[in-house]
């Protein structure tokens, strides 16, 4: 059982929770993705001050370590990693796509035309044009497609929609539903925040599945690409 500072910073809604035995003390959060930076250590003091705990009382940091947005996934991953150091707590790494299923997955539990025991769920992160961050998963998290980089069109995940109802939640997800032809994909407009990583996080934990200080980089899928770093090299 673990007292666990969990951390997200992947997309545009940033948010920090503490967790004890999988089980939400306190969250703090932040809609505003230019203000991560600033955000995430004064959210930490207060979530602290909130539950009247010490930060070395923390069992463990986790962090949603991407796919996302680069800068959000650097600067989750610094503070995780720094605050890991000092006070040389395990630091959990955790998919982003999987924290974006496990809020879709707790959602539809309430949602009882489109729960069905096979139903898969498939979390999508938006990147340029029609393409997404993806995976698809089924209600316990094993994955069925594994994270990947995606264009969209009419017949993505045909062979899955006709055997499946997918529900398609995140932020890449509306992209899909103007172009989705199929009636067995359903869709879900829901934010994840930090409190859908505490389950994970703590499963974790017990395993003692911990990443390694030292090499632990954000897992960015595929490489990171603007149109000022082409400029640069033509």
């Amino acid at each position: 059982m673990a007292l666990i500072l969990n951390i997200d910073t992947a997309t545009e809604h940033a948010s920090v929770c503490l967790s004890k035995d999988g089980e939400l003390l306190a969250i703090e959060s932040n809609p505003n993705q230019k203000d991560h930076a600033a955000f995430i250590q004064p959210a930490i003091h207060k979530l602290l001050s909130t539950v009247n705990c010490q930060l070395p009382n923390v069992d463990a940091i986790a962090v949603s370590n991407g796919p996302g947005s680069y800068t959000g996934l650097r600067v989750g991953l610094s503070t995780a990693k720094g605050i890991s150091y000092a006070l040389n707590k395990p630091l959990i790494l955790i998919n982003t796509l999987e924290v974006i299923a496990t809020a879709a997955i707790s959602e539809s539990h309430s949602t009882s035309n489109i729960q069905h025991p096979t139903t898969l769920f498939c979390p999508m992160i938006d990147a340029r044009r029609m393409e997404v961050f993806t995976a698809v998963y089924d209600q316990t998290l094993q994955p069925i497609l594994a994270p990947t980089a995606m264009i969209l069109d009419e017949n993505s995940f045909t062979d899955l929609l006709q055997q499946h109802k997918i529900i398609f939640s995140g932020s890449g997800s509306e992209k899909f539903k103007t172009v989705i032809k199929n009636d067995n994909g359903f869709f879900l407009n829901i934010q994840h925040d930090a409190r859908h990583m505490q389950t994970i996080a703590e499963k974790l934990y017990l395993l003692k599945s911990f990443a390694d200080k030292a090499y632990s980089e954000p897992y960015y899928i595929k490489e990171f690409f603007t149109p000022a770093s082409k400029l640069k090299s033509d």
